[in-house]
């Protein structure tokens, strides 16, 4: 178990970042692995930013990532890829969901939403993965899978077994969710590739 890394969970509130960086947590401890979540939703109900740090390893002490020290950012949306920038390095993944969510400053017309944000990351050497997950998430039949898309997308990166992921979905999920859920997981896994 050579394997330590951080991961950055970035979006607004309602995309179900607390359930994808859960499940992602969840299946790091099912793999053997130390791994420790902490998370802020602040104004999450009203859109705000939303974010989960994780950290895993032989032995992790914090869940807290360092500014430069992330090396997978999953971005729910694509303004919050560039938000957290400070705390990606040369080489760091951003898995980033293609949907944009206006904040009220462009939604009102006060401010515009940045043209080519992915550019900007890819400019500066960062590994820039799209996913469009809700039109993913729309194709298995349940738009608010989107996260779990974004899991399936995730886990093409870490060195665990698929099983574990579903396994893991399996006891997190409520029932009637379940297999909508893992449709979207190998959808995203798939869309990683």
């Amino acid at each position: 178990m050579e394997e330590t890394g951080n991961i950055l969970f970035s979006g607004v509130g309602g995309q179900g970042i607390l359930l994808a960086s859960e499940v992602t947590v969840y299946t790091l401890l099912a793999a053997g692995y130390d791994a420790k979540k902490s998370e802020v939703h602040g104004m999450a109900q009203r859109g705000g930013s939303v974010t989960a740090q994780l950290r895993y390893g032989k032995k992790v002490y914090s869940p807290l990532i360092e500014p430069g020290g992330a090396d997978i950012q999953m971005a729910f949306e694509m303004m919050e890829a560039v938000r957290y920038l400070p705390y990606l390095h040369k080489g760091s993944k951003v898995i980033v969901n293609t949907q944009k969510i206006l904040p009220p400053s462009v939604a009102t017309g006060k401010a515009e939403y940045p043209e080519k944000v992915l550019d900007h990351l890819r400019e500066r050497e960062i590994v820039v993965v799209p996913v469009d997950a809700f039109d993913l998430a729309r194709d298995v039949g349940e738009v608010r899978t989107a996260n779990v898309v974004m899991v399936g997308a995730l886990s093409s990166f870490l060195p665990i077994d698929s099983g574990k992921y579903e396994d893991v979905i399996r006891t997190r999920v409520p029932e009637k969710f379940r297999d909508v859920n893992l449709r979207a997981f190998e959808v995203g896994r798939k869309a990683s590739e």
